[in-house]
């Protein structure tokens, strides 16, 4: 918790202050920059930085979730092993609760190895691990009733879940109230989305990348791909475009918000600080375009620093970077904490 988050008197936190839980890959990223070629032989190379983060569609989504003021549980299942074991400092040094997490000797911890080029792009060398082991009979599904959110992170990942194992997974969260947000890992096939498409029906948001959703869909243009995902019953698509910007779904159609200018050190996890982001003003009343200009931010942030934690520190931070790029924005996200706080 930073200086600027510490809880009010009632010991809740300022922001959304809900109880979302996230159910996905837990991995264990290790990033070292910057990495230009890979030295011959035997040979070796000097980098600035080599760092050990929690990250995935899941791990990474609570992580930054915690940080913008949310009190998450976590879902997933992880290797009985040392990387299991820094996964587990590192999520909870950042206060997210992992009672919902699962080892199993069966398969070691997801973990990946990624060595970020000077210009942030980032080549990966990844073992799925244990993220597919997870099983529904490993969830506790009646705890999802007292969560006002879900983040479904990476049901494509979760092999250890049909179909409609997914889907009971979202009509049990969405039973207790929960507004439901999903994403996906994999760069996304036809068949992934005809497996998690009953998930998806029963889904708020969804919030894949535009490579994704084309691949998913097996369309060429995004407002074909976003209609077929819409067809399905999910709520609203937020999709997420690199640098530039995201499109996102409202009442009077498509809107396109523009990225926010940084100097990129590292592009992981910017999705997942998006989805974190997003979530966070949905969960404070906003607009889906202001929530998604709040997902921009984190995103933007989260790429300047290496590992899917860095850059991203508070919800006070996000927003005062916000307002560089949309002063309008800013103040009506402010204006609902605000609130919020009123009401509470």
């Amino acid at each position: 918790m930073t200086a600027d988050r510490a809880p009010g008197a009632d010991g809740r936190q300022p922001g959304p202050g809900r109880n979302v839980a996230v159910i996905g890959p837990h991995i264990v990223d290790v990033l070292g920059r910057p990495v230009e070629t890979i030295p011959a032989g035997q040979g070796s190379a000097r980098l600035t930085e080599i760092r050990a983060t929690a990250a995935g569609t899941a791990a990474g989504t609570a992580v930054d979730l915690a940080k913008l003021g949310a009190r998450v549980c976590t879902f997933g299942a992880i290797g009985d092993d040392l990387l299991a074991d820094i996964l587990l400092a590192a999520l909870a040094s950042h206060g997210v609760t992992t009672a919902g997490l699962v080892r199993t000797p069966a398969a070691q911890t997801s973990a990946t190895i990624l060595p970020i080029r000077s210009n942030g792009e980032r080549p990966a060398l990844h073992v799925p691990g244990a993220t597919r082991l997870l099983q529904l009979a490993d969830l506790d599904l009646a705890a999802l009733a007292d969560a006002d959110a879900l983040v479904l992170g990476g049901p494509d990942a979760l092999t250890g879940l049909s179909g409609s194992d997914l889907a009971a997974i979202v009509t049990a969260a969405r039973a207790g109230g929960a507004l439901v947000l999903a994403d996906v890992l994999h760069p996304g096939s036809e068949r992934d989305f005809s497996r998690i498409a009953g998930a998806l029906a029963g889904t708020d948001w969804f919030c894949p990348n535009s490579d994704q959703l084309l691949a998913l869909t097996g369309r060429a243009d995004l407002e074909p791909a976003i209609a077929d995902v819409l067809a399905l019953g999910t709520g609203g698509v937020a999709v997420t475009l690199g640098a530039d910007g995201c499109l996102v779904t409202a009442a009077d159609g498509l809107t396109h918000l523009p990225a926010i200018a940084v100097d990129v050190v590292d592009t992981t996890g910017c999705g997942d600080a998006f989805s974190a982001g997003m979530l966070t003003g949905l969960l404070l009343g906003c607009a889906p375009a202001d929530a998604a200009w709040l997902g921009v931010a984190c995103g933007a942030l989260a790429a300047t620093g290496l590992g899917s934690d860095a850059g991203l520190e508070s919800l006070a931070q996000v927003l005062d970077f916000l307002s560089a790029a949309s002063t309008e924005a800013a103040a009506r996200i402010t204006a609902a904490i605000g609130e919020r706080e009123r009401v509470r």
